[in-house]
């Protein structure tokens, strides 16, 4: 077991280390170790770490050296950026390694630190990742050490309890903003939306809307990835693919609703996934697949305002905002396009 300190934490976290050993002749250092994200389906459950460390000479100044003693390598099996080739590496994770290897990095030399998930490629084909611009493995994007489980009871209760909290404060306006995931969190900064008002949320998106109409918000934003939030409008609001799918059949009703050309409506249908149908239909109309995923979010909003019928009497204007697999604002309904616009994001729909 490995001691770790973790950013913002006064308890240490302890890290089971699976094998360690020097290699190069004493000149490198590797160790492995596994995700332990408990009882999470997660497809990262017992995923094999490997990280091989080196320590070496800087060629700069003195002065130099003390700002450049880290240096991270993305190796096989973790995803890099698309648009820059850098490795995926969220800012929790950079501190949580820089803090805890910080002291054992003498002036003038550098840690030469390469991480390796050795089945990182081919468990990224099973997960969105290149929606998010993410190639070649999976992305290290955590915001904490603990593994929260998106799907489970527990989860759900700990965001309700953020959720509460964020809405009780002084300056709560009545507004709040769900994101789904890590990657729609980052997205959601990046546009400019208000930080205060994110909650970042998991699959019980049902539970939330109402505790967030208990809450008293007037006006809620639902922003994520649109493979995600087409469930929505088949009336699937527990999203984690363990419990439901039906994307392709809900757009394909979508595209009846809109009056699709018939032959359009069976390549919906028949597509692998729900980007592969965006793309025939951009390939075939780019108007029309406009017009079908605005309807898209369109239904997201009625069908979230219908479910939250169903469980007491709220006024609570309920918008949605779609992105793609490039990491675009693309589509939003008309409750969502009004609030985008009301928070300042600046986008063509």
């Amino acid at each position: 077991m490995q001691s770790v300190v973790l950013p913002d934490c006064e308890e240490p976290l302890s890290v089971p280390v699976t094998s360690a050993a020097c290699i190069a002749g004493g000149q490198q250092a590797i160790a492995i170790s596994h995700a332990d994200s408990g009882m999470n389906l997660d497809i990262t459950r017992n995923l094999e770490i490997w990280v091989c460390v080196e320590l070496q000479k800087q060629v700069f100044s003195t002065d130099q050296s003390s700002e450049n003693w880290l240096q991270l390598v993305g190796g096989m099996g973790v995803g890099k950026h698309d648009s820059t080739g850098e490795m995926c590496l969220s800012h929790f994770a950079y501190e949580l390694l820089s803090g805890n290897l910080r002291s054992f990095v003498p002036n003038g030399f550098f840690l030469r630190v390469e991480i390796v998930f050795p089945f990182g490629k081919e468990l990224a084909q099973r997960t969105s990742n290149e929606a998010f611009g993410v190639v070649d493995g999976l992305a290290i994007i955590g915001t904490q050490a603990e593994a929260q489980i998106s799907a489970s009871p527990e989860q759900i209760q700990k965001t309700i309890e953020e959720l509460r909290s964020k809405c009780a404060a002084p300056n709560f306006a009545s507004s709040l903003i769900f994101v789904i995931g890590e990657n729609g969190f980052d997205l959601a900064l990046n546009l400019g939306l208000p930080h205060q008002l994110i909650l970042k949320v998991g699959n019980w998106l049902g539970p939330l809307l109402v505790a967030a109409a208990e809450s008293q918000v007037k006006k809620l934003l639902l922003f994520g990835y649109h493979g995600k939030l087409v469930k929505l409008a088949g009336g699937i609001f527990h999203t984690h693919h363990h419990l439901a799918d039906g994307r392709l059949e809900v757009l394909t009703a979508i595209a009846i609703a809109e009056e699709i050309p018939l032959p359009l409506i069976n390549k919906i249908r028949t597509a692998v996934s729900v980007q592969s149908a965006l793309l025939i239909v951009e390939s075939t109309d780019p108007k029309l697949a406009k017009n079908l995923w605005n309807r898209l979010a369109a239904v997201v909003e009625q069908r979230s305002a219908a479910y939250l019928s169903n469980y007491g009497s709220w006024s609570v204007e309920i918008g949605a905002a779609l992105f793609d697999r490039q990491r675009q604002m693309r589509w939003a309904g008309p409750l969502g396009s009004k609030q985008l616009q009301d928070f300042g994001v600046a986008c063509e729909l």
